[in-house]
């Protein structure tokens, strides 16, 4: 009996041991695979997305620029490298506030192109002059200019679907901001062209605006 009691004793013990040893083995497995898991679900969520989003964003962002004219600040790229400006007007097209450049952009159909054609005035910062006026039209591969004036004072701009450029004419002794009149011509899209239309000249007065208006009295 006492050697029974000594056999039988320890066992139950040792089964108690070892059974929680074994519990608490499967726990820590457990709960290292859980942990191992996590860190690579959450490494897997945190790339997914972000890899989506890039995919998406170059097949859109292309798509995009292609479909939309450029901005301001993509015209004025359009014109730094393009070798057909002078170099005068490159020197002159340079930022007057911040990043704002002293160009007008505007947009629309002149040459029945893939897109929008896009017409560029490069203007001086301090009296507005018009340095260069530019027509880029649009095309597969981008852009081509296919028209370009650069005799300041000068600009450019649409008429019910012609190019119409406006010439200041400035006599000895006139100040920028008042010339003595304009040459005005006009250009329609023909034969891959721009071909002169008609023009014509306008003088302004030099007496309306030197004095101020005074109103008519009642009677």
């Amino acid at each position: 009996m006492r050697g029974g009691l000594t056999e039988a004793g320890p066992t139950p013990a040792r089964s108690t041991i070892q059974a929680a040893l074994t519990a608490m083995s499967v726990l820590a497995a457990l709960a290292l695979s859980v942990s191992a898991c996590a860190t690579g679900g959450t490494g897997a969520r945190d790339e997914g997305p972000a890899h989506a989003d890039a995919v998406a964003g170059a097949g859109t962002s292309p798509s995009a620029a292609s479909t939309g004219p450029p901005d301001r600040t993509e015209a004025v790229r359009l014109i730094k490298d393009d070798p057909e400006v002078s170099a005068g007007v490159k020197r002159e097209l340079q930022p007057c506030v911040g990043d704002e450049y002293p160009v007008d952009v505007s947009y629309g159909d002149l040459t029945g192109g893939s897109g929008d054609d896009i017409i560029v005035n490069v203007l001086t910062c301090g009296d507005a002059v018009g340095m260069g006026s530019y027509v880029y039209r649009k095309e597969d591969d981008g852009y081509r200019n296919v028209f370009q004036a650069e005799e300041p004072p000068v600009y450019a701009e649409m008429d019910r679907g012609d190019l119409v450029v406006t010439k200041q004419v400035y006599e000895k002794g006139d100040p920028v901001s008042d010339p003595s009149g304009e040459n005005v011509i006009t250009y329609r899209w023909a034969s891959g062209r721009f071909v002169k239309e008609y023009s014509w000249h306008n003088d302004y007065s030099s007496i309306v605006g030197d004095d101020p208006t005074v109103a008519p009295e009642a009677s």
